[in-house]
């Protein structure tokens, strides 16, 4: 069974930087997708970046789109999220997302059926 941690996350000011990590407790296959969702209160959950390991090509929200990255490692069973030139509204609970098949890249977030316990980034001066 897949059991997906996070790390990371915290305070930092508009203009900063911030690296999420994402260890899969378990092997995921190689080519599984691996995401990142957001969500704030009282809205639904939100697609942020998304990949596979091997592939080149990542998968990006237009609101994020030259300003974050996505990356992983497949020995470590890691992903990423490089964050940088953070606006107050990217203020969200970040959470990592595994999608327990040999499939696309997808926005939508009941494809995915494992889930880190989100974690907490707050832009503000």
């Amino acid at each position: 069974q897949v059991h997906v941690v996070q790390s990371g996350g915290g305070l930092v000011q508009p203009g900063g930087s911030l690296k999420l990590s994402c260890t899969t407790s378990g092997r995921t296959g190689y080519t599984w997708p691996m995401s990142w969702f957001r969500q704030v209160p009282g809205k639904a959950r939100e697609f942020v970046a998304g990949m596979r390991w091997g592939d080149s090509r990542a998968s990006y929200a237009d609101n994020v789109k030259g300003r974050f990255t996505i990356s992983g490692d497949y020995g470590e069973s890691t992903v990423y999220l490089q964050m940088s030139v953070l606006k107050p509204e990217d203020t969200a609970v970040y959470y990592c997302a595994c999608r327990g098949a040999q499939a696309p890249v997808t926005t939508v977030a009941t494809n995915y059926q494992y889930w880190g316990q989100g974690t907490q980034v707050t832009v503000s001066s």
